[in-house]
């Protein structure tokens, strides 16, 4: 397993912020060898239109081909909604990322600094 933590753009809603996050994590597994993987994120149209093979006729129709055109070459993926409060761990991350200048990598270890709310995350199981 592995463990991104980045800084995006400036974005203009959680959807855009939601379909970059996406793509970047897609190219994170897929440069990391991943060949099964699961994105999980909280903002459900994203991962239903990610799940989807319908064509996307929105603004940020290149975004979802480009993470379409990516897990062609996974052997599985699956686009899971989950509740911000179901994930306290990439929760924690995304807050500590907006202070970061640089991308931050964890392979096989778990970021010091989300180690409480992975702790919590695992009592929810």
């Amino acid at each position: 397993m592995a463990v991104m933590m980045a800084r995006g753009p400036p974005v203009s809603n959680s959807e855009e912020a939601e379909l970059l996050a996406c793509r970047k994590v897609v190219e994170f597994a897929t440069d990391a060898g991943f060949l099964e993987l699961v994105v999980e994120g909280d903002n459900c149209n994203v991962m239903r239109e990610m799940s989807s093979s319908m064509a996307d006729l929105s603004l940020l129709s290149n975004v979802v081909d480009d993470v379409r055109h990516l897990v062609l070459g996974l052997h599985w993926v699956n686009f899971n909604c989950i509740r911000r409060e179901g994930n306290r761990a990439a929760h924690a991350l995304a807050q500590h990322a907006r202070n970061i200048f640089e991308d931050v990598f964890w392979m096989e270890d778990s970021p010091p600094l989300a180690m409480n709310a992975l702790y919590q995350d695992s009592l929810m199981i």
